[in-house]
């Protein structure tokens, strides 16, 4: 048997190291540099707990095995970006308001996580490495139903015009995904969440009903007016 808490206990195990959250998160952090640069088939147990500081006994008692390790990088992301897409929807405010919200959390998950994400990235669009099997459409599938979600609730009233809801919700989507990946390979021309929203702010003026569109134009009118003026 090669792993596990029972074969890891004392035998190389310190109860500091059972304590300790940060060499939990030192494994994950390494595991994720080697696999970028390495490829998950590429790298060992033995250079991930080298370059954790620790040793094999401590990977072994956290995670198993290499397996182990990236798979609890996989949810650990999953659940973090399924957190996002529940708070986004349930959060208050118009339809545009919401899927900005959306758009400028998802883009800060992002950029804060950029090895995982840059991982996720080239295990999914890239050739097959050997990793354990994990259902990566999932991101996307739960990403482009709550747009759609939204979407269709800013048609619902009225908010954005009539039309196909999936279109519209594919304009949106394809925004935000490009600020992503901008930020991935071309960091000297990210948007940043400011960026994002203006955007979008352009996708939801095309797709505005005249009411919501002079509606619009009637704010930013009272946003650009001088103090003082009356008018």
């Amino acid at each position: 048997m090669t792993g596990g808490k029972a074969a890891a206990t004392g035998a190389g195990l310190s109860k500091r190291d059972e304590r300790d959250p940060g060499v939990r998160l030192r494994l994950l952090a390494s595991a994720t540099e080697l696999f970028n640069r390495k490829g998950y088939a590429g790298t060992t147990v033995r250079e991930i707990v080298a370059a954790a500081g620790v040793s094999k006994p401590v990977l072994y008692y956290y995670f198993r095995n290499k397996e182990g390790i990236f798979l609890d990088l996989m949810r650990e992301a999953l659940s973090q970006f399924d957190a996002l897409l529940r708070d986004s929807e349930q959060s208050e405010g118009s339809a545009p308001e919401r899927l900005k919200t959306l758009a400028e959390r998802m883009l800060g998950l992002f950029v804060a996580h950029i090895e995982v994400a840059r991982l996720i990235y080239s295990l999914y669009y890239g050739p097959p490495q050997g990793a354990p099997a994990f259902d990566m459409d999932a991101y996307h599938i739960r990403f482009q139903e709550a747009v759609l979600r939204m979407v269709e609730g800013g048609i619902r009233r009225g908010e954005f015009r009539k039309g196909n809801a999936e279109d519209l919700s594919w304009a949106v989507i394809g925004a935000i995904n490009m600020a992503m990946e901008l930020h991935m390979c071309h960091p000297e021309k990210a948007m940043g969440r400011e960026g994002v929203g203006r955007v979008l702010d352009v996708i939801f003026t095309g797709i505005a009903t005249d009411n919501q569109r002079k509606r619009r134009a009637g704010t930013r009118g009272r946003k650009d007016r001088p103090k003082g003026d009356a008018r």
